[in-house]
């Protein structure tokens, strides 16, 4: 039997339904701007964390200070400080006994075969085969991270094998892969093995690929750019605040990679995740690209990633392609030669297109490449030298 409700029951029972109709938009963050206005996820260092003593996988660091007692490392921006039993924010790194040593060295969580458009790398020896190698550790705390359970652990936490770098080496001759990737969660945090495993592997006449956040110092990262022949670097955004919100970093080193990368003539494809509320925003997108152009050229290759939700952001929704569809005409637009789609399976934004004739000079299908109308890293129509990679020596 109906009853009449009192005014009482009637505000509260419509303050429910606003609040129901409400939840989907509060929940997936459709509120522009705001998830950039959120706190620093920077990490922190983990006191008293250290082994006792140095195990199997262990090197001394490179690039650090130390008192006798203290240690700084010197790789990346975070500039960790550890008293003796401390680890760093990036979890690999630890001090024991006045010492800054590397836990994650000859020890892979992860080894692959992949194709080089996976990194993704599309103007780097398309159609070529990349032996793929991570150890764990990463000095962000994304909160879109795709790899977190082994960036956001420590490397005695997770399944490893044992494969220091003449191994590595070995094995990607042995299995005839030309390059060899430091990759999956972030090499600049296993910096010596990547280190390493390159130089040894420039003496084989392999290729050496880093895929990186770009979160390091310069002295380091010179030293490794002179066996680096390649990298995909991630342009988080393009604003301070996000990578802080987003990413627990800052984006002023990451510029300042590039232009190294620039310099020491190392060739690199940089890829930016547009992530709903925080890397949608067409005027940041436009100075970014002004940003490229000025200080790096046309030339290199930018990829605007699709996101779909996952780790810590599954409120979000995916990235709508008309997004990524206008970013690309954007950059485009503003003079940048090679804008790719990424994530997005079968678009005529995975495809590679001459800078001057704007025929197809790559077609794909996933990492398959359908037709390629290069011919000694020239079009085939117009003869115009296209930007890249193409031919091993």
């Amino acid at each position: 039997m109906s009853r009449l409700l009192t005014r009482k029951e009637f505000l509260k029972s419509m303050g429910a339904c606003l609040s129901a109709l409400l939840c989907p938009v509060q929940c997936y963050g459709f509120w522009p701007g705001k998830e950039a206005g959120g706190k620093n996820v920077k990490g922190h260092i983990f006191k008293n964390d250290a082994p006792s003593e140095p195990w199997k996988w262990s090197i001394e660091a490179f690039h650090y200070e130390s008192n006798g007692k203290d240690v700084r490392c010197r790789i990346c921006p975070n500039s960790c400080y550890l008293s003796p039993g401390d680890r760093s924010v990036c979890r690999s790194r630890v001090n024991i006994g006045g010492k800054l040593y590397s836990l994650a060295y000859g020890n892979p969580c992860s080894v692959n075969i992949d194709p080089i458009e996976k990194k993704p790398l599309n103007h780097f020896y398309p159609g070529t085969s990349v032996f793929s190698i991570a150890a764990t550790g990463c000095n962000f705390r994304c909160l879109n991270c795709q790899n977190w359970e082994i960036s956001q652990r420590r490397p005695e936490d997770v399944h490893h094998g044992e494969l220091f770098p003449e191994d590595v080496v070995k094995e990607a001759k042995n299995r005839s892969t030309p390059s060899i990737a430091y990759t999956y969660s972030e090499a600049i945090t296993y910096y010596e093995y990547t280190y390493d495993t390159a130089r040894i592997a420039r003496e084989w006449a392999l290729k050496n690929v880093l895929v990186s956040n770009g979160y390091i110092n310069e002295d380091p990262l010179r030293e490794l750019a002179e066996y680096l022949d390649g990298a995909n670097i991630n342009l988080k955004s393009f604003d301070n605040k996000i990578y802080q919100a987003l990413n627990g970093g800052s984006l002023e080193p990451v510029l300042n990679t590039f232009k190294i990368l620039h310099d020491e003539g190392v060739w690199f494809e940089m890829t930016t995740l547009v992530v709903p509320t925080y890397v949608d925003d067409p005027e940041m997108i436009k100075r970014m690209c002004g940003w490229i152009l000025k200080e790096l050229g046309p030339d290199y290759p930018l990829h605007f990633l699709r996101f779909f939700p996952q780790y810590k952001l599954t409120r979000l929704p995916p990235t709508p392609v008309s997004t990524l569809e206008q970013f690309r005409n954007l950059a485009m637009k503003e003079g940048i030669h090679y804008v790719y789609l990424g994530n997005v399976p079968g678009h005529d934004g995975c495809n590679t297109f001459c800078h001057n004739c704007g025929k197809v000079l790559i077609e794909r299908k996933g990492y398959l490449l359908r037709q390629v109308n290069l011919e000694e890293g020239r079009c085939k129509f117009c003869r115009s030298r296209i930007p890249g990679r193409w031919h091993h020596k």
